[in-house]
């Protein structure tokens, strides 16, 4: 169960089979079935978790009703409320299980633990932090100068596994547009081929 999480900590940084063992004890397993929550708007996140099998949502409901995805998190991704578990405020997100899930947890207080016990721990989330934002910055710039088109292409094209498990409408949630817009996206993209 928690040879995935291994292996992503291993991708990032390198640390002794011990150590490693450690960390990865530090988590709690969750099962999370389809359509269940894993934090709702208003609670304070209280964790950081590693998604080992299934498909998560993260999404904030805007002032109207509607429905703004941030982002998706499947195996071997890692899911927060990274503002709320921060900060220990009230999260303004969803996240959501797809489908039946299962997480590994670690908490504000194992995590700070792991800080002063594990050096190498900071560096971890430090690298993985850096690559998050690199990655919100460049969702920021091509919602701002790209078409909805351009950006559902490069969306398909960089997760094929994950567009594979989404609705119409989620995608279309994620990329800011209406289900119908997408529609017409899609019947277009076949006209091409």
């Amino acid at each position: 169960m928690k040879e995935l999480l291994q292996k992503n900590i291993a991708a990032h940084i390198a640390l002794s089979n011990p150590e490693t063992e450690a960390f990865c004890n530090l988590f709690q397993h969750e099962i999370i079935k389809k359509r269940s929550f894993l934090l709702r708007e208003g609670e304070v996140c209280k964790f950081e978790g590693f998604v080992i099998k299934g498909l998560f949502r993260v999404y904030h409901i805007d002032k109207d009703g509607f429905e703004q995805i941030l982002y998706f998190a499947i195996e071997n991704w890692w899911i927060t409320d990274i503002d709320s578990f921060t900060n220990e405020t009230p999260s303004q997100l969803f996240i959501e299980a797809l489908e039946d899930s299962e997480v590994l947890l670690i908490s504000k207080k194992d995590k700070e633990f792991a800080y002063s016990n594990m050096p190498e721990i900071e560096k971890l989330f430090r690298v993985m932090t850096q690559k998050t934002h690199v990655a919100l910055q460049r969702r920021m710039i091509d919602n701002l100068s790209k078409t909805a088109e351009s950006r559902y292409i490069e969306f398909s094209e960089k997760y094929p596994q994950l567009i594979q498990r989404l609705s119409n409408i989620q995608v279309a949630a994620y990329l800011g547009i209406t289900n119908v817009f997408l529609s017409n996206i899609r019947k277009k993209i076949a006209l091409k081929k």
